[in-house]
């Protein structure tokens, strides 16, 4: 059921890192995301996005058909487009997900996941790129306000409102691990003065 969600999105070959210059990174942030791979934070974390991964793919494939079935046009319309950034917001979820699983259980060594292809887009939700004529626009984030949101069955606006409190927790994740600077002076600020005091001064 997952795959059926998300498809070839889960596909990563690390053998393409070659391609481009890898980024530097730190033996500080590489053991931070190490550290998160193995902590229960990540498998809370996996466990809830798998499962809302595998209830929006029941939902889709099942009772979301005929309910969407019984919408007007228009609303049906919204229906469609509501659900496809369902979709991309949670392969990108389930993405990130399976990078740090690729992380704890060896596969993949935390140098390689903090490379920039594997950051969550914490921006507007993007449509894959594919023969889907929709593919590639932007659909801006559906409280924004389309007053046909009303009219969409509980059980799709349900989903929507899980997959986004998850993508704000994985996003903000992102963020905090893999693109924030590192404060490394943070946890020994007396000594990191010392020794730059020491440096200056020759001692």
């Amino acid at each position: 059921m997952v795959a059926a969600l998300v498809g070839p999105a889960f596909v990563w070959d690390s053998s393409s890192m070659s391609e481009s210059s890898p980024k530097v990174v730190t033996p500080e942030r590489a053991g931070v995301v190490r550290d998160f791979a193995r902590s229960e934070l990540f498998d809370r974390t996996f466990s809830d996005g798998m499962e809302l991964v595998e209830d929006a793919a029941a939902y889709l494939d099942g009772p979301g058909r005929q309910d969407s079935k019984l919408l007007s046009r228009n609303a049906a319309l919204t229906y469609a487009g509501e659900s496809m950034r369902l979709t991309t917001r949670l392969m990108q979820v389930a993405s990130w997900l399976l990078v740090q699983r690729a992380v704890r259980e060896g596969d993949m060594s935390p140098e390689d996941a903090c490379q920039d292809r594997y950051r969550v887009n914490a921006g507007k939700d993007q449509l894959p790129i594919g023969p889907d004529p929709l593919a590639g626009l932007q659909i801006e984030p559906a409280a924004a306000k389309d007053p046909l949101i009303a009219e969409l069955p509980a059980g799709l606006t349900d989903l929507a409102q899980r997959s986004e409190r998850l993508f704000e927790r994985v996003a903000h994740l992102d963020r905090r691990m893999y693109v924030d600077p590192a404060k490394d002076d943070a946890e020994h600020p007396v000594l990191s003065q010392h020794d730059r005091l020491r440096e200056a001064f020759g001692g």
